[in-house]
């Protein structure tokens, strides 16, 4: 078969998440595809764009929060991602809570959150990516196998060419294809 060169801006396939800080005393939350794993080590990033408003709130307070919305959830992540916490208060989007571990909101309805401590602050081009220490994960009983987040359960909204997708069955374990194990 012969591929086609095309575009080169990433395309995804992309987790969406929604990145929150507390921003003048109020949860603010952004719709993210970039963020991921850093290493092997409890650190996760986010980048956000210069000019918004969760990026100010993070600036401020050194803490950012991961939050995993599942696909049932895809309208509001959608609205947390095309408006601007710098024009409409999105406090009562989601219910709220916190860790004492920092400031920083997560989202109740979210199957799984992270809370995470800046270690790092990257500048690229009209973003900030922030690298940061996991300092609490919260995940919601019914999403786990065992003791850790199972994709199937948490049905991740996946962002891929400007649209929203979800997960429909497990196809392999991680490090092991070559044996065959699913």
């Amino acid at each position: 078969m012969m591929k086609k060169k095309i575009s080169n801006i990433p395309f995804g396939p992309y987790i969406a998440v929604l990145a929150g800080a507390i921003v003048d005393g109020k949860p603010n939350y952004a719709t993210i595809g970039a963020y991921g794993v850093v290493s092997q080590k409890p650190v996760l990033y986010i980048s956000l764009k210069n000019s918004h408003c969760t990026t100010k709130g993070v600036l401020e307070s050194g803490f950012f929060s991961v939050n995993i919305p599942s696909s049932d959830q895809v309208e509001k992540t959608d609205y947390c991602g095309t408006v601007s916490g710098n024009q409409a208060d999105k406090s009562q989007v989601f219910e709220s809570f916190y860790d004492e571990a920092g400031t920083a909101p997560m989202i109740c309805a979210c199957p799984v959150n992270y809370l995470c401590k800046v270690t790092q602050t990257i500048p690229i081009f009209d973003f900030t990516m922030f690298l940061g220490e996991i300092v609490a994960v919260y995940a919601k009983e019914d999403c786990l196998s065992g003791e850790k987040p199972d994709g199937l359960k948490v049905d991740p909204i996946v962002l891929m060419n400007h649209g929203y997708f979800d997960l429909k069955s497990r196809i392999g374990t991680i490090f092991t294809a070559c044996s065959g194990n699913k």
